[in-house]
């Protein structure tokens, strides 16, 4: 269907650029990333690996050269995901809506993603999250 693979590439590309644009602002704001880590109680020394990793993830799913690299990729943006609302939620500032966003889109990417896409994972079900 048309509108599966819409679906997929419309929340692959948003969820790509949400953490390419995440990466950007870590590269050309570090100052302001270490202070909002600070206020999160976590360390200064995570943004570096993060950064990496905003670059890395969006990287392996797009380039899907290796499916279990595309699946790590999504398992470490699902806890990075789940870390961040649990972060925002436990400060009360409000910044929730990117981490359930990206939550979102990622669920989208990943369960429709062996419908789209050549290859096949075998966590996302054969087609729309059904293991059928």
């Amino acid at each position: 269907m048309k509108i599966i693979r819409i679906a997929y590439w419309a929340s692959t590309g948003l969820l790509c650029l949400m953490y390419l644009g995440g990466a950007f602002v870590y590269l050309t704001q570090r100052d302001m990333v270490v202070e909002a880590f600070g206020r999160f109680g976590y360390p200064a020394y995570l943004v570096t690996p993060l950064l990496i990793a905003k670059i890395l993830g969006p990287v392996a799913i797009l380039w899907r050269k290796s499916m279990a690299l595309s699946d790590l990729a999504y398992a470490a943006m699902l806890f990075h995901l789940l870390f961040a609302l649990s972060a925002h939620l436990s400060v009360r500032d409000g910044g929730y809506g990117f981490a359930l966003a990206g939550l979102v889109l990622l669920a989208v990417s990943f369960f429709t993603q062996n419908y789209v896409r050549p290859g096949w994972s075998p966590h996302a079900g054969r087609r729309l999250g059904t293991w059928s």
